[in-house]
This record gives C-alpha cells, structure tokens and sequence, in this order.
C-alpha cells in the first residue's frame, strides 16, 4: 500500500476526488482502483509542520542575546516540530511507520517549499521507505490521474530539496546573525527595539528607502508652457510652444512674451507626421504579473492575490498559482479551445466570441517549452466555472486570468499616431499630438471601455492636416506648473521591482542572473516578504502607497552599503543555489561560504557603528513597547492645558486624567503626518516650549522638518 502525503488538507481532499475513498479523521482511506491496486492512504501537512530549530536549541548560552556569541553557527542544522502542530505531524508519523505502507508518494506543491515540507516531515520520521514524486500543475481530475500514472522518482526532486534546505538553512545564518549584532549595536545607541533582518527583506527595504531619499532630495521647480488654439478655414487645433523638444519654460516673462508675440498671427503647417503602431496582446500570467495587475485594478495587496488564487487552485479550476513562467507548452495549448469554447456559453463573455484565432499553438510568444520552468504560466483550467458563481474577489482573480487567455487569441491592438509641427510668424515653433484607435484587437477584451490618457497631449483630436496649410492664432494661454518627485511604489509596482531588481545591478552577469532566475525572493515569497517589512514596522501602506518609517529608515542607514542591503548577494546566492537545484554544485560548499559571509556581516556591523548618528530620524518614536513602558502608559507627563486635570499616556494618544469626571476633551494625536510625538517632546509642549525638530513630517508628495508648538491654544508647525 502506497501513503500519500499532501501539503494542505483541502488538496488532500483533491486529489483523492477522482476516486472511491472515505474519511478517517485526518487521513483519507482509497479504496482500491486500477491506479493503486491494494488502496492508499492519503494525508496532509499543515503548510509547515516543521523549522529549523531556534539558537537555544543547540547551545543554551545562545538563548541570551550577546555581541560576545555572535556569530552563530551550528554544526548540523535540526528541525522540530512546529508548535500547535504536533497532533497532525503525530498522525503522519503513524502512518509512515504503520507495516501495511510500503511506499511514499510526495504530493505537496510541485517546487521547493513542497519539497522541503515533505521531506523535512519524512526526515523527522526517520523514514526508510522508497519515495515518488507527484508533479501536477492543477488539480483537476484529469491532470491528479494522469500525474499518479506519471510518478517521478525520489531522484528527480532530491536536487531542488536541496536548494531549499540550502536556502532555509543559510538564511537562518543571515536572519539570527545580522539580527542579532544590529539590535544589540543600536541598542548601544539608545534604540531599545529588535531589528530584523534577511537576505531578501533588507534589500527590499533598502529599494524603498531610497525612493523615498529621491523624494526628498527632490527640489520642485516652476515652469510655464504656452498653448495656442489653432484656425484652418474652421479646422482647429491645439499646440504647445517648443525650443528643441522642451515645452517647458523656466521665465515666466519669457513665457507671457511668447505668448504675446503669437496671439492673432498667421501661422503655418510644416510638417505632419503620422505613424502607424501595434500592441502585441499582453503575456499570460505568472504570479507577479498577476499581484501587479490586480493591486493595480483593485488594490489588492499581493498577499491578498495570492490566497484568493491559492483558493481557486484548490478548487481545480486555475493551473497552480506561484509559477515564474508566463509560457504554456503546447500540451496546456492544445487544450485551450475546449477551454474557450466553454468560456463563450458565459453570458459576460459572449460577445468576444468568436475570437480572431482558434488556437495559438504555433504562436512563441505563449507556448514555447523552453521557457516553461517548473511550472507554465496561470490559465484556467479544462474545469471551467461560471465566474458569477464565485465569491466576489475570487470572482475578480479568476476573470482576469480568463481575459488574459481570450485575449491571446485576438490580434494586435493598432493605433494612428500623429503629429503636427507648426510654426507661426515664421518664428515661433509649436507641437501637437494625438492617436487614434485604428483597431481594439486584444484591447476588446482587457478593457471594455479604452480610454486615452486624461488631460494628456494625446487626448487630443487632431483634424485631417497637410503640409503648408496655413492659418490664425486664435487664442495663446500661459499655464503654469511644478516638476514632480518621483512617486512612491505601489505594492503592486514593488512586487515587479523586487522581480526585475537585476536590471539595477552594474555587473551585468550578475543582473543576468536576477533576470533569468526570480529576482528578490522568489514567485512565492515575495508578498510575504512585504508583509513581513509591515508587521516590523519597517514600511506602511496608505493609500495604496509604500511609506518607509523611521525604524526602517534606522535599520538601512546602520547597515549602509554592506552587501546585506544590496541585491548583489541575493544575486550570487541565487546562482549557486540555482546550480544546487540541477544537482551542479554542493550545498555542504554553498554553506560554509554561507558561514564565511555571516561572519563578515557581523566584522563590517561592528566596525561601521562607531559611525552610527541618526540626526535625522526622532528615534524615541521606534523605542520598542516592554512591559515597563505598557505600566508606564497612564502616567501624567504634565499639566492640562484646559483644566487643573494631568496629561497622560492613553497609548494612540495623550489625553486628559479627568476626561471620565469633567468630560474635559483636551487631546495631542500621537502621530502628526507621519511623526510619532514622543513623550519628552509633549512635555515641552505642555511647558510652553517648542518641540525638538523633528524631521520628515509627510503632507502628500510633500516632505518638511519642523517644530511642534502652541499658537492660539492650537498646536502648530514651527519653521526655522
């Protein structure tokens, strides 16, 4: 008899679906069947039923932490058993050691963490047993049958365990190590909270940070634009005034003078140019393609993205959703016209039916099998199911992976571009521009409604010109403007950025590397590294818009340009660990490198220190909650400023004592655009004086460094 071990309960139950079985508590009984002849037992894990083991684990003097045993560096790594999850691992055990199973077939997700779950589990078992491999990219009955016909054997997949235990192990060197030394260093600097750190999180958060220094190191500068109103014989148009393709002028009297000089004056066509382009339909989703559109559409952070199409995985009607590849092989494309067709009985998907092409088979740019890694890109599956008959986000999330796929079967989008050089007076040279849809293609299906660019040039319609017309000025206008810093990522622009971060690299075999392999993190990894930058309060999210906070800020400004905060590690550990997963290169030699550089991170942490300053960051406010400072909340810190009550701690905010009794609403918000107030900075309020400055107060795109203080009994800005 064959155990079947599944990574989650829920795809437990999937793949015994194509057969007769029966529940028996947390395993499922197949009865016998042409696929296992004597039955099977399938079981699950839990996602992680076990981790490495925390330092204390191997050396009791390592629980306390001290710069004096840094770095740490096991011997062996060892797993435990997750805690809270001992009842389900017990249940595996038992059935990995029960006499009657003979094999095991692994039937987590197919690529590394699936791997790694498992076989971490067997491992703790001390399991003996022969060993397959299930491989499937969906669970629908046909691909869970034809996947157990199919089996690997334990072989094939040992490469990428490997890789993953690699991975585990050596960003466990990172994370406890580095964490370590800087939490302790700062706290040398008064900065009493932890500071996690890790290969992926800390170069991801050093992307943002430096964003946000190009936001404040921006100066905004004002410029004026001269726009004319056109008239051929009642044809008209409109243009910008223009010096050797600059609109932007930086006088406004210069700007007022051209104006001036061009209202009511004959003017001349001089050239149109016209130029047909096309759009070649956008690629099939992986998963990052995927968490950018819909965080782009519906705000979704990428997590979010992720569990919603997990769930439609679960359900078999969506390929499996962490692939890298936006590539199909010609097995998944021969299968897309059944697809479509069940697609077209949809009542909101009818009228794109039929499509331009009845199968892209031959087209490279979807199926080519060289570019399909573990797994192709996320489709809809052959068990097609009426959106409207899902929850409302799963609803979304499967209709735009359904749109993609239409949409490859239509030809390309085609535009009319135009423009028109004018110059009046024989003097004064302006620009106009603007397109025209010649042919929606794919753009039929993606958006319903395509719209040109709002208040932009090329919203423009321009009239049927030819070199020479001639006309008047009807109208000159002078508008003014500012230049923009640059915007603050989105989490859905940060997820492709934290994919394409190769392209940042100055070693271009090293971007190579990034570019072909997946970047920071991996397709799975990457919203969970975001969210981890949240809960350290390193990053927050308003708006849709990545801030970074003044802990993250500390963190980036202390590690400065040690490799930890660059994607050139990230890079080399990818190559290597990409050669450990095709079984070219030795984990036990990727490790001691690995431990070779843990003890470098620390040397360079200890040596950049005695440079430490942080003049620019109020680093009372990321002082770390303990017990003693909970008790301290409740305290008075002085007197209210409209009773004889005391100001206190409420813990969001400072407060009246006597707010029960008089009802007395005398308040100071904690935080003020951004800023946390600290204690010793309200004390000088409630005593009449200016705040310490404090610096990066947020207003919009705006940034500012100013004082806190009391005017009009109202609390205000103070400016140098």
């Amino acid at each position: 008899m064959k155990l079947i071990i599944a990574e989650k309960p829920d795809q437990g139950l999937k793949l015994a679906s194509p057969f007769s079985h029966e529940r028996k508590g947390d395993y499922l009984e197949i009865k016998p069947n042409d696929f296992f002849p004597e039955g099977a037992l399938l079981t699950w894990a839990i996602g992680h039923l076990c981790e490495l083991v925390p330092p204390e684990q191997y050396h009791s003097q390592w629980k306390k932490w001290s710069l004096e045993q840094l770095p740490l560096l096991p011997d062996k790594f060892q797993h435990q058993v997750t805690r809270g999850k001992g009842k389900q691992f017990n249940v595996v055990k038992k059935l990995v050691q029960n006499q009657s199973v003979r094999s095991i077939i692994i039937a987590s997700d197919a690529g590394r963490e699936g791997e790694a779950i498992v076989r971490t589990i067997l491992s703790l078992c001390h399991n003996k047993k022969p060993i397959e491999r299930l491989w499937i990219s969906s669970l629908t009955p046909n691909s869970v049958k034809n996947g157990f016909e199919n089996l690997l054997s334990e072989e094939e997949t040992r490469p990428i365990y490997y890789e993953a235990l690699s991975r585990s192990c050596a960003d466990w060197l990172v994370g406890m190590n580095a964490s370590r030394v800087y939490t302790l260093l700062l706290q040398e600097k008064g900065i009493s909270d932890v500071f996690s750190t890790g290969r992926v999180q800390t170069p991801t958060l050093a992307l943002i940070e430096e964003r946000e220094k190009e936001i404040e190191d921006f100066k905004s500068e004002s410029f004026w634009e001269v726009v004319a109103s056109f008239n051929i014989e009642s044809k008209t148009y409109i243009g910008k005034w223009h010096k050797d393709n600059e609109t932007r002028i930086k006088n406004e009297k210069e700007a007022d003078a051209i104006a001036h000089f061009c209202e009511n004056k004959r003017f001349e066509v001089k050239e149109v140019v016209k130029e047909k382009k096309e759009y070649n339909p956008p690629f099939l989703f992986n998963l990052s393609s995927l968490q950018a559109t819909a965080n782009q559409l519906f705000k979704f952070p990428p997590k979010k993205t992720l569990d919603v199409a997990q769930k439609l995985y679960v359900k078999g009607i969506i390929s499996y959703p962490r692939s890298d590849s936006a590539f199909v092989t010609k097995e998944e494309a021969a299968g897309f016209p059944n697809i479509l067709s069940k697609l077209s009985q949809f009542n909101e998907y009818q009228i794109y039916f039929p499509t331009t092409f009845d199968s892209i088979m031959n087209n490279k740019r979807y199926v080519n099998e060289k570019k399909v890694t573990d797994h192709y890109a996320i489709i809809p599956t052959e068990q097609v199911t009426n959106p409207s008959k899902l929850s409302g986000d799963e609803q979304k999330i499967y209709d735009l992976i359904i749109r993609r796929l239409i949409a490859a079967h239509y030809n390309n989008a085609i535009f009319n571009y135009t423009v028109i050089h004018s110059l009046v007076d024989g003097r004064a040279t302006f620009i106009s521009k603007g397109k025209e849809l010649v042919e929606q293609g794919w753009r039929k299906v993606i958006y319903q409604d395509t719209k040109l660019k709002k208040n932009g040039e090329e919203d423009l319609l321009l009239p049927n010109l030819e070199q020479g017309e001639s006309g008047v000025v009807e109208h000159t206008e002078v508008k003014d403007g500012k230049t923009q810093p640059p915007k603050r990522y989105t989490e859905g622009q940060l997820i492709t950025l934290m994919k394409t971060v190769g392209k940042r690299l100055e070693d271009s075999e090293l971007s190579k590397v990034l570019n072909q392999t997946e970047g920071l993190g991996t397709e799975a990894t990457r919203a969970g590294i975001i969210d981890v930058l949240k809960a350290r309060k390193y990053i927050e999210v308003k708006k849709n818009q990545v801030y970074v906070l003044d802990k993250g800020r500390v963190l980036i400004e202390a590690v400065g340009s040690n490799v930890l905060s660059s994607a050139e590690m990230t890079a080399k550990w990818e190559k290597r660990l990409r050669e450990i997963g095709h079984g070219k290169a030795s984990p036990t030699q990727f490790m001691e490198q690995a431990k070779k550089l843990t003890k470098k991170l620390i040397e360079d942490a200890k040596s950049q220190s005695q440079a430490w300053k942080f003049e620019h960051v109020d680093i009372k406010s990321i002082q770390r909650t303990s017990s003693k400072k909970k008790r301290a909340t409740g305290k008075p810190i002085g007197n209210c400023k409209k009773c004889d009550g005391k100001v206190i701690d409420k813990g969001s905010f400072y407060g009246c004592s006597k707010y029960t009794q008089t009802n007395c609403d005398f308040t100071i918000s904690k935080k003020i655009l951004g800023k946390t107030i600290s204690q010793s900075n309200v004390k000088k309020l409630l005593n009449d004086e200016s705040t310490n400055l404090i610096k990066g107060f947020k207003k919009g795109d705006k940034v500012f460094d100013a004082k806190l203080g009391w005017s009009e009994n109202n609390l205000s800005f103070v400016f140098n």
